[in-house]
């Protein structure tokens, strides 16, 4: 039996775009925990006041679990030094305006939980701020900082490693490096030896699994629009020049900042989009997430473009704002069994103006980021996939099928009918697990069509699907 590969339809690649007939992509939205969000928040004006934690501003959270310390852990940016919030009590931020001073200042922090609900803020005992080191702050002046736990680094020393923008003044700033053993002491900053892109956003760090290089998601500009780019490094030391890889739609969709995963083979984005150009737009200095696929790294294109993987919350601020009304930055998601699990920041008020942020979670089911399904009522969705080969009869579709609903599934040749014998009803769907059916091939196996390669043709009916996995492999051709 050959390993089992899986397929997001999400990826156009995989979609005969002229087939399609009444179908529609959509994406899943994030399920909030609501029981228990907020997670945590700002602490400058609590009982026992946290005089770092001035303003959390879009936070850029890299949440982590480590297996062997079995932590969930966060690193998150705060201003430690801000004028306008310190001096501005929460009840009379809607009567000031928000003014930036150059004087802000940034720093990293660090809290840990045992479930992923209940946080703590350790103190440290690192750094000292306002003459004590009773805070939980690991590195002073870090702007954007991403951390990632490289589970293959054979030098224990390195197993955490930090890319951030270092920032001590508007003219002095610089790229750096650190690495740590434990995620908490951290070596003393490596600057980068070329290159200063502005990477004033989250500097998102990982490792390539295709190729073993690190990347770097950062931001630029050009034109006044911010956009991503991507860098490349061997050692996590040396890095290449940082290259655009994705920009928004002028002013009013502009890519803030974008952590990115790797998923059944392809790469996938998870876009905070800027939107401003049109003071009299609902979304006017708002920033909502959106989801974005590479099958490179360095072409990206929307899933589902305008719509938005994490819904804002509710109501205005400062008056009835929910926690997340305004402004969405997320970590990488982290999965467990069957969820994917999303710690984001949320902020209640607008970009550029005041606004409290704090760290919450939702999780969407696995695989279930996107869907087809039947675009008009009463009439079935047509969708045809590029060409598989196909090694067995272990074949599944990763699907949700309601009782008032149904996918039929036909195999044959891209660009025309189903092979004899492989017709819809040919082909039976077996539920082996929720979100999870098997085709059961009643008259021939798979196997007897040899060599040809095969499309698989779905009939869908108020359903949603996902992909496919099974013992297949796309099929390349030119045309």
């Amino acid at each position: 039996m050959q390993n089992l590969k899986k397929y997001l339809l999400l990826d156009s690649g995989l979609v005969v775009g002229y087939t399609l007939e009444n179908a529609q992509l959509k994406l899943n939205k994030l399920k909030k925990d609501t029981e228990n969000n907020p997670l945590f928040g700002e602490e400058y004006f609590a009982e026992n006041p946290k005089l770092w934690e001035v303003r959390f501003d879009n936070s850029y959270p890299n949440v982590i679990y480590d297996k062997e310390l079995k932590l969930y852990r966060c690193w998150y940016q705060t201003f430690v030094s801000d004028e306008a919030s310190e001096e501005t009590p929460l009840a009379e931020r809607g009567e000031k305006e928000y003014i930036v001073k150059s004087s802000r200042m940034t720093a990293l922090c660090y809290a840990e939980s045992k479930d992923g609900v209940k946080w703590e803020k350790p103190n440290l005992n690192l750094v000292k701020f306002k003459g004590s080191k009773d805070n939980n702050i690991v590195l002073m002046h870090a702007h954007g900082a991403g951390i990632m736990l490289d589970e293959q680094e054979l030098d224990p020393k390195k197993r955490y490693k930090l890319v951030s923008k270092l920032e001590f003044s508007p003219n002095l700033h610089y790229m750096v490096v650190v690495f740590s053993e434990d995620g908490i002491h951290f070596d003393e900053p490596i600057p980068w030896k070329k290159w200063n892109p502005a990477a004033d956003s989250h500097n998102f760090p990982f490792r390539d699994p295709k190729t073993g290089k690190y990347a770097v998601i950062t931001r630029t500009w050009a034109n006044n629009v911010r956009l991503s780019a991507i860098t490349f490094s061997d050692d996590f030391i040396n890095w290449s020049e940082p290259k655009e890889i994705l920009r928004g739609d002028g002013f009013e969709d502009q890519i803030y900042s974008m952590p990115v995963i790797s998923y059944a083979d392809i790469y996938l984005g998870f876009a905070s989009m800027y939107h401003e150009g049109d003071t009299l737009n609902e979304n006017y200095d708002k920033v909502d997430l959106e989801l974005k696929f590479s099958a490179n790294l360095e072409q990206w294109d929307s899933v589902c473009k305008g719509d938005y993987l994490i819904e804002r919350g509710g109501g205005v601020y400062p008056q009835n704002a929910d926690f997340d009304a305004s402004c969405i930055f997320t970590a990488a998601p982290i999965i467990e069994g069957d969820k994917i699990w999303f710690y984001y920041m949320g902020g209640n008020g607008n970009h550029t103006g005041f606004r409290e942020s704090s760290l919450a979670r939702g999780y969407i089911k696995k695989d279930q980021f996107a869907y087809y399904t039947n675009k008009r009522e009463g009439i079935p969705a047509k969708i045809s996939t590029v060409s598989f080969q196909t090694y067995d009869d272990e074949i599944y579709i990763l699907a949700d099928i309601p009782e008032n609903g149904y996918i039929k599934v036909a195999v044959g040749t891209k660009y025309g009918n189903a092979y004899s014998d492989f017709g819809q009803e040919d082909i039976s769907l077996v539920q082996v697990s929720d979100g999870k059916y098997k085709l059961e091939f009643n008259k021939k196996s798979i196997l007897d069509l040899g060599n040809s390669p095969v499309a698989f043709k779905f009939e869908i009916e108020n359903a949603k699907l996902y992909g496919i996995e099974g013992s297949i492999q796309q099929h390349y051709l030119k045309y």
